[in-house]
């Protein structure tokens, strides 16, 4: 599989060595790279992303203090010119490994590897009916007519069924890419519904159980004409 990454640094030497790694490595795709958080955040708000580099000095907030304003958060391997700051670190769950600078290609390596064993989340076995989807090293059987609807948060999604919820890194792109057409509908932004499950219509929100997922302007004439409202 290949890992969507972005790069936050603001020393641009940095910059320069972590796409020059990143370049050698097949598996990552780099898709950003950013001075300061807050130019970072504004662009996790609209895109998926698995990894992230990320410097524990930056300006307007530390990259520790970025990492906890994340509701969410992608894998991470903190860049840093102190090794005093790992034990810190390491108290996030979401980072797998720390570099200090001046790193070489192998010490890269090693924390790339790390990523790799320890999630496998997006690999998954497909049948006509259902679908076997690998989170945290558990295969979970999800039969497509249990699904009511998929809802996306920044870097994840939630998938709720009709026998809980499963939450982990993806988008609502690759479960549209994926589901029979004919049943599932994006009907917002942050929304996959299954059509089969609606309860009922109300202005800008369908009902689903007891469930209730709002209708973007954009998608509704689509809904409709897919429910033969229109």
């Amino acid at each position: 599989m290949r890992f969507k990454c972005i790069i936050v640094e603001d020393e641009i030497p940095a910059q320069t060595i972590l796409k020059k790694y990143i370049s050698k490595i097949e598996s990552l795709e780099l898709i950003g790279s950013f001075q300061t958080a807050l130019a970072a955040n504004e662009f996790l708000k609209n895109n998926v992303i698995n990894v992230m580099f990320l410097d524990i000095n930056l300006p307007d907030i530390s990259g520790m203090d970025f990492i906890r304003t994340l509701h969410q958060s992608p894998m991470i391997i903190m860049t840093t010119a102190y090794a005093s700051y790992a034990a810190e670190s390491y108290e996030e769950t979401a980072i797998k490994d720390y570099l200090v600078k001046p790193f070489s290609f192998e010490r890269f390596l090693k924390a790339i590897n790390k990523i790799g064993t320890t999630t496998n989340n997006e690999i998954e076995t497909i049948t006509e009916n259902h679908i076997f989807l690998n989170v945290d090293k558990t295969q979970h059987r999800i039969n497509y007519n249990e699904i009511l609807y998929i809802e996306s948060d920044r870097n994840y999604v939630t998938l709720v069924t009709k026998k809980g919820k499963l939450t982990y890194i993806a988008s609502l792109k690759e479960w549209l890419d994926k589901l029979p057409k004919n049943v599932f509908l994006q009907v917002h932004k942050s929304y996959i519904i299954n059509c089969n499950e609606i309860n009922k219509l109300l202005s800008n929100t369908v009902f689903l159980e007891n469930e209730k997922i709002p209708i973007g302007r954009v998608y509704k004439r689509k809904l409709l004409e897919q429910l033969s409202l229109k």
